[in-house]
Parts: structure tokens; C-alpha cells; sequence
């Protein structure tokens, strides 16, 4: 980690306005509550809270997917704000998303070479054999072979598929990847393999990570800082040894006492076990 900010979120909030009927008034929905956080370049920040706490509200806003109705977002510098409609093509290949599910994020018509040459056929202007030769390399990359790229997303596993959505999100080589439960689906083994993936991927691009998850022992494998949320907003924030060793918040407190996973240094033998 380098120690400067890439991403800097300030009083962050997104209402959702609900429409009124015959005997219901119109009301609205306060899905973040004034989020503020800082990720150093090169870290992970883990985002932990149950389903509804406002994680994939705040995912979409961090990848200009949805506008926030408050508050400030800077992403290496830059303030962003999709409402105003100046978010510039550079802007947006820094940041990537992948999603849960792989497969609802992968087109079935489209072979995989296709599906990771389309960032670059709409975001550059390298020409075909350069970038069937860049999808090859991710390819190898996230442990993959030459041969799947002229396959179907339906003829790869869970995991595979997850390796996939990983290689297409930094086919432009992004500052910051929002990951959105990106192990929940698949089973342990697996998911200890696109742990280490990640964590790979993050040393040689130099990538930054939001990493949102409501397993607190993959949490606790991946994360430098973490942040919990609690009915849209940030009820605890600190370093990851900090919030598991004395967390503060009687959420954060209730949170961790319903989880059966303690000792850190266990959880990654675990892992790597599994991994292996």
C-alpha cells in the first residue's frame, strides 16, 4: 500500500422515493444515511452488514451505475457525479464492478473471447489481433487456458466463471474493483481459490478493492480496513484488527457474536488448505 487516497466518500445519501396510492402517501426510503470513508491505494476495504444495510446502494453509486442524492465521491482525485452527465469515458475505466452472480453477468450468446475483448472494442481503440492477444494473457492470468476462449459461459463451473468476470473487469486495467459478494455463491473450496486470485491480482496491477460480504471470515481473510453498516449507515470503521479485536458498536458487537469463526491466523490455514 502506498499510503494516498484513491477513493474518498463524504456525507454520501440515497433516497428512494416511494409512490403514494389510494390510501398511502408518497414517502421516501433513506437507503445511505451519510456514509464517510477513506481507501488507501492498494488496500481492501470490506464492507460488512446484513441484507438491506445499504452495501449494494453504495456499490452502485462507486461505480457511476446509480446517482447519490448527497454528499461527495472522489475517485483518484476526481469528483464524480453522474447526475450533472460529465462523467468521462477515462473516469469510468477506473472503475469496475464484478457482481455475486457470475453467470447472470456473463452473456450465454457470447463466447468468452468476446466477453473480454468488449471492454476494449468500446473503450479503446486497439485493433482486433491486439486485443484477442490481451484477452489470452487475462486469461492466463486468472488461471485459465488459451483454449477456453472460443467457449460458452455455460461450459465453465461457478468458479470459473467468477475468474472470468474477474478477467473482464480489469481488461482496462481499473484503479479501484467494487466487488460485490464475489465468493458468496460458490462453495468453500472455491471460494478460497478466488480469494487468492484476488489477492494476486492486487499485487501485480496494484488494484484497490470495496469488497462487500456478509461472511465475516472471508472479511477477515481479505480486508486491511473494514466498515459495517447498519440500516444505511457506517456504525463502526477501522483497521481490520481494530474492529475484530474490540469492536465498539453493540451491532458490530451482535454481528460478530453470531459468527462461530474467531481466530484469524485458523481461518487463513483454512483457506490456504483448501486452496491447495
Amino acid at each position: 500500500m502506498s499510503g494516498d487516497i484513491i477513493l474518498k466518500v463524504r456525507d454520501l445519501k440515497r433516497d428512494y422515493v416511494t409512490k403514494g396510492g389510494l390510501f398511502k402517501k408518497e414517502s421516501t426510503l433513506s437507503a445511505l444515511k451519510g456514509v464517510s470513508f477513506d481507501v488507501e491505494r492498494g488496500s481492501t476495504l470490506a464492507v460488512v452488514g446484513e441484507s438491506g444495510c445499504g452495501k449494494s446502494t453504495l456499490a452502485r453509486i462507486l461505480t457511476m451505475i446509480d446517482p447519490a442524492t448527497a454528499g461527495t465521491v472522489e475517485i483518484d482525485g476526481t469528483a464524480i457525479d453522474i447526475s450533472k452527465g460529465n462523467i468521462s469515458r477515462e473516469m469510468r475505466q477506473k472503475v469496475q464492478i464484478v457482481f455475486q452472480n457470475p453467470y447472470g453477468s456473463l452473456n450465454p450468446r457470447q463466447k468468452i473471447g468476446a466477453v473480454l475483448e468488449e471492454p476494449l472494442l468500446l473503450n479503446s481503440d486497439k485493433p482486433a489481433a491486439e486485443r484477442r492477444d490481451l484477452a489470452l494473457s487475462m486469461l492466463e492470468k486468472v488461471g485459465l487456458k488459451p483454449e477456453h476462449y472460443g467457449r460458452y459461459p455455460h461450459m465453465f463451473s461457478g468458479g470459473q466463471r467468477q475468474r472470468i468476470a474477474i478477467a473482464r473487469a480489469i481488461m482496462l486495467q481499473p484503479k479501484l474493483l467494487v466487488l460485490d459478494e464475489p465468493v458468496s455463491a460458490l462453495d468453500l473450496s472455491v471460494q478460497a481459490q478466488i480469494l487468492n486470485l484476488l489477492a494476486d491480482l492486487q499485487d501485480e496491477f496494484d488494484l484497490t478493492y470495496v469488497f462487500i460480504s456478509h461472511d465475516l471470515s472471508v472479511v477477515r481473510y481479505i480486508a486491511d480496513k473494514v466498515m459495517v453498516m447498519y440500516f444505511g449507515e457506517a456504525v463502526e470503521y477501522g483497521t481490520r484488527d481494530e474492529v475484530f479485536s474490540d469492536p465498539k458498536h453493540s451491532y458490530t458487537k451482535t454481528l460478530f457474536a453470531a459468527t462461530p469463526r474467531a481466530d484469524i491466523e485458523s481461518i487463513r490455514e483454512r483457506l490456504a488448505n483448501k486452496a491447495a
